[in-house]
């Protein structure tokens, strides 16, 4: 099995597995432990604020001096008509509702309360802290943001679902795409359109591979040997791995949540736009169906800010049926052995399976 690639050269890495930025699971332990050996960790900072940004970069620095990426939400920021603050108060009021009716007692910020962060701010951190591998989803980056951080020397990774996002993104100069399959798990990388392409993960690498000439990572539904090297057959020259990692010690997760993995049922994973307003695939819950009934969904990041608080006391509970559990189609065991021993395994079984 030959490792070595367009990407590894690039990234600075040995083997082209990336930990994929789960927000709300990745920890700084996590990304450096990817990093430690050689993979490529990824720092999830979503749309956090620049602070928490800086304190989450220095956090995983202190803990692995190889390279690791950071990834972040690149997404438009709908205004706040009269209309949305309508909707928002009545969407507040009714999560508020369902949740005492289930015993969890929340109070949820009126929408002139709630901060929104844009990208713009986390790019000056992330160039204020030197990082050289910036990933990013939900669309993609404006031209003079690109131009900001390849100044800096920083490599850049987008994400699509589609061909079409795959060609804005080669045109606007992106030097790495991350192909999001239709089977993976979290939030959906859609940019052109609101529907989201229901084309097979393998089929539409293919696709892509055949439309661009820039280096591909493929996501989705990667747990073992033999999906990776199915990956690398169609073309790809990174993999992503994402759900393999959500039960391991580094994993943000709760016990409660990872049981609640464990547990679940290949028929109980959908997608839903019911804790953040974007499609992301998961565990269907109380929330998840009271809501896709009730119709209460905002668009992004209304959405997501006003299920926060819902989410956060739910955790203090250990309810399961009020967090997000994102998760792909491809349900295992979701070991709870470190992130070392996961992708150590995976990496030797490639090779063993490559031979």
């Amino acid at each position: 099995m030959k490792w070595t690639n367009d990407i590894t050269e690039l990234l600075k890495i040995d083997f082209p597995i990336i930990q994929a930025p789960m927000f709300g699971v990745t920890t700084p332990e996590m990304v450096a432990a990817t990093s430690n050996i050689n993979c490529l960790g990824s720092l999830a900072l979503a749309d956090v604020n620049a602070e928490k940004c800086v304190e989450e970069i220095n956090k995983t620095k202190k803990l692995t001096n190889k390279p690791f990426a950071v990834n972040i939400f690149v997404h438009n920021i709908p205004d706040i008509t009269d209309t949305l603050k309508a909707d928002y108060a009545e969407a507040k009021t009714y999560v508020e509702q369902l949740a005492k009716q289930n015993n969890l007692d929340i109070t949820i910020p009126n929408i002139d309360e709630l901060k929104i962060n844009s990208y713009h701010e986390q790019i000056d951190a992330i160039i204020s802290e030197n990082c050289r591998i910036v990933s990013f989803t939900f669309g993609n980056l404006d031209n003079q943001s690109i131009n900001k951080l390849r100044s800096k020397g920083a490599i850049l990774i987008g994400t699509c679902t589609s061909v079409n996002e795959a060609k804005i993104l080669e045109n606007s100069g992106i030097d790495i795409i991350c192909v999001q399959g239709f089977e993976a798990g979290g939030h959906r990388g859609s940019f052109v359109s609101e529907d989201i392409p229901k084309i097979g993960g393998l089929t539409l690498l293919e696709k892509v591979r055949e439309a661009v000439n820039i280096p591909i990572i493929y996501a989705g539904g990667i747990y073992s040997a033999k999906t990776l090297l199915a990956a690398k057959k169609m073309g790809a020259s990174g993999f992503q791995i994402g759900s393999l990692l959500l039960g391991s010690k580094e994993s943000a997760l709760q016990n409660f949540e990872k049981e609640r993995l464990r547990k679940a049922d290949e028929n109980e994973i959908v997608l839903t736009k019911s804790f953040s307003g974007r499609f992301a695939r998961g565990i269907r819950n109380v929330f998840i169906s009271e809501v896709e009934q009730a119709g209460f969904i905002l668009p992004f990041p209304y959405q997501n800010k006003l299920t926060g608080e819902l989410r956060r006391i739910a955790k203090i509970n250990q309810n399961a049926d009020f967090v997000n559990i994102w998760v792909g189609q491809s349900i295992k065991e979701f070991s709870g052995d470190s992130t070392t021993e996961i992708l150590t395994k995976l990496i030797k079984q490639t090779e063993q399976n490559s031979r």
